[in-house]
């Protein structure tokens, strides 16, 4: 198995003057990236810095935050990506948990600067580091068990954790992604979704690996985002559904010429199939490609490819596949394996498999179970392998003792002609337990839309348990983490306030 430094040595030794990162005017060939990650490196230890150690990185997408991704790991350190929409209370909490001594930024970071003994703001700080350092070699004193990356989870599930994951974690997961989205030295990559997610830094090692451009979006528009395909010819991205949506509504409004698009990729959360065919229209001639994942798996474990042909089957609403090398098993409660098509817990086994939560026996011990990752997510496996995740288990609505997966509302409700986006999830309801509620953005030439309208629609597509007993219109977008997940539980916590609902 390989480091990080080894996707770079062949770069080095197949490409090295090819365009490496092309960067809001700056373009830096893959010999002058390798020259930068080292000075980098050098710098980086200049500062005192020991093996072992953790630099942070807060930061929109930027070439800074790709030397720093790929440098830092392959220096014997360990990269910690900050999720810019955090609070400044969650982003102290993830420096003091991680022990950080040096933070690369983009911004003032304020009282964080407290926290650590050097930061480094990207510009000319940035710059200066690397130009008075000495290039420090990639690669010394570090294996594949070796620590790469502390990456923060949160958003939908409350409280974050450190995601240890090592660099054959990492470096296997490249692999994964190149057997399920192949990618060549021809391929322009649009890093789409923020890098600080693992979706966002999925592709980074692989597009350095086959000696790819990459060219970043620093933060998500969708008209930028059309703008940089049609500029750079760019042929492959990845995003997560809410980004796709956005980008689908942009370029039906405003085309740009996307005829280059080879591949579009999209993972982090379900996707409603109403989104993944507006997708295929904006991009007709790429293939639409569904990844499901974790951060805790590196994140891909399942794919899906040419989902634009699946759309009038039943595939359509899989997450695919296992990846070559992911063992995936859907278990019950004392786990055991279910007979395919019942529903259960997505269980997987694999080099991608986290070493576990930084300084979190207890909750490690809770979800890696002898060498698997037990995901939380339900979900079922038909007679050819092919995943279909049903929903979150903290998700899942039970309302008269019947199991309601949200994600078949949100699927419903997509397909109402007024719906731009959908939540759906159980409120307190003294007759049923829960009831299904949902809340609604509609699309702007439907801003007057009539939840009871919406609410006869969806009782025309499913069983009547499953219809949303209410729904709320609003016309700001549904609240979103960092990598774009809707925050269900923002959505969901007025309606429980003072009340248990028997899940964390």
């Amino acid at each position: 198995m390989h480091t990080f430094a080894d996707p770079l040595r062949r770069a080095l030794q197949v490409a090295p003057d090819r365009p490496a990162i092309v960067d809001q005017g700056r373009m830096f060939t893959f010999g002058e990236f390798a020259g930068r990650c080292e000075r980098l490196a050098g710098g980086l230890y200049g500062l005192g810095l020991e093996p072992g150690d953790r630099v942070a990185i807060l930061s929109g997408n930027c070439h800074a935050y790709i030397e720093t991704y790929l440098a830092v790991p392959a220096a014997g350190l360990v990269v910690v990506p900050l999720n810019t929409r955090h609070a400044d209370a969650e982003l102290r909490y993830a420096l003091e948990d991680s022990g950080t001594r040096v933070l690369i930024a983009d911004r003032d970071v304020g009282d964080l600067a407290d926290l650590v003994e050097r930061v480094v703001t990207i510009g000319d700080e940035y710059e200066a580091l690397l130009d008075g350092a000495d290039p420090h070699p990639l690669g010394q004193g570090i294996d594949e068990n070796t620590l790469a990356g502390l990456f923060y989870t949160g958003g939908t599930t409350g409280l974050s954790k450190g995601v240890m994951l090592s660099h054959r974690n990492l470096i296997s997961n490249a692999y994964h992604w190149l057997t399920t989205a192949p990618q060549t030295a021809e391929d322009a990559f649009l890093v789409m979704a923020p890098l600080f997610h693992a979706a966002g830094s999925n592709g980074v090692l692989a597009a350095i690996w086959c000696g790819s451009l990459q060219v970043p979006l620093n933060t998500f528009d969708p008209g930028v985002a059309l703008d940089l395909i049609e500029t750079h010819r760019i042929s492959m991205t990845l995003g997560v559904p809410t980004m796709l949506a956005a980008i689908a509504e942009e370029q039906a409004v405003r085309p740009r010429d996307v005829s280059s698009m080879r591949g579009v990729a999209h993972g982090g959360s379900p996707i409603a199939t109403e989104v993944v065919r507006r997708t295929a229209e904006a991009f007709p001639g790429a293939e639409l490609i569904h990844v499901y994942g974790a951060t805790e798996l590196s994140p891909l474990t399942t794919g899906l490819r040419h989902e634009q042909t699946l759309l009038d089957s039943e595939r359509a609403r899989s997450c695919g596949q296992p990846i070559v090398g992911n063992d995936v098993r859907i278990l019950d409660t004392d786990g055991q394996e279910l007979p395919r098509r019942e529903v259960g817990e997505v269980v997987v086994r694999g080099p991608n498999v986290m070493l576990g939560y930084w300084n979190k026996p207890e909750q490690t011990a809770e979800v890696l179970k002898d060498g698997a990752y037990w995901t939380g997510d339900l979900g079922f496996m038909d007679e050819e392998g092919f995943v279909y995740l049903v929903d979150r288990s903290k998700d899942m609505i039970v309302s008269g003792g019947e199991n309601v997966y949200s994600t078949e509302v949100e699927e419903v409700l997509y397909q109402h002609e007024g719906v731009l986006e959908a939540a759906a999830f159980g409120i307190p309801d003294e007759k049923w337990g829960e009831a299904v509620h949902a809340v609604v953005v509609p699309r702007p030439e439907h801003s007057n839309l009539d939840p009871q309208d919406v609410i006869e629609f969806c009782k025309t597509q499913v069983a009547g348990y499953k219809v949303p007993k209410s729904i709320d219109i609003r016309q700001e977008p549904l609240p979103k983490s960092g990598p774009g997940k809707v925050l269900k539980r923002e959505l969901r916590a007025p309606f429980w306030e003072g009340q248990d609902r028997g899940v964390n």
